[in-house]
């Protein structure tokens, strides 16, 4: 995606020209142009590249959001699973059992149940994407990420040793929503600079 958004800053264009005669040899490095060996891009050719580059954003875009969503899917399975061993042995696991004199063991299904409802508003949010209410799915899931957050840091320094390990509980979902707010913010920088080429493209046409 940066490549795109690279390659995006370098094309004018308005600008651009292109030289009508190819030198076949290789061995001609050095030639003197003129006036009319340039000329600019006809209006097919320039529909061409921006076609190109569209093309180009809406595969990346594509692979983007679907790596990025298997990613997040992989953490809900995760606590998932969290919460159904939680449930049939509870304690069993050790990030669980830290908690077992602060919390209770139903406290601690219920905040990863809302983990698990946080991560699946963020990914609607992200794999929607249509318009500006699809993002205010992601500000939800923020908004529970926060609460979560802030019940995990509670119990964390109530403990006798702070435990580094369990550092991803209140962190976890409060990441998944800020991971999404950054990969589509991204992702719409690269799509409005496919839309700036298309307006550099229009407003050549219209000189």
């Amino acid at each position: 995606m940066r490549q795109l958004l690279r390659q995006l800053a370098m094309v004018k264009l308005s600008r651009r020209w292109r030289p009508s005669r190819r030198v076949e040899d290789e061995d001609e490095k050095y030639f003197i142009p003129t006036r009319d060996e340039f000329q600019p891009i006809d209006t097919r050719e320039q529909e061409e590249i921006v076609q190109s580059y569209e093309k180009q954003h809406r595969h990346q875009e594509f692979l983007w959001r679907a790596v990025f969503s298997l990613l997040v899917l992989s953490f809900v399975m995760f606590l998932i699973y969290s919460i159904v061993s939680q449930i049939l042995s509870p304690w069993e696991l050790r990030y669980h059992a830290y908690f077992m004199d602060e919390v209770e063991s139903w406290m601690i299904i219920s905040a990863e149940c809302s983990a698990v409802l946080a991560c699946f508003l963020a990914l609607k949010g992200f794999a929607l994407h249509n318009s500006t209410w699809d993002k205010k799915w992601v500000w939800y899931s923020c908004y529970i990420g926060l609460v979560l957050g802030s019940f995990w840091l509670y119990h964390m320094l109530r403990m006798p040793r702070f435990r580094w390990d369990t550092i991803w509980l209140p962190l976890g979902p409060l990441s998944v929503a800020g991971l999404c707010f950054y990969v589509d913010h991204l992702l719409m920088e690269s799509l409005e600079e496919v839309r700036k080429l298309r307006g550099y493209m229009y407003a050549y046409k219209g000189n």
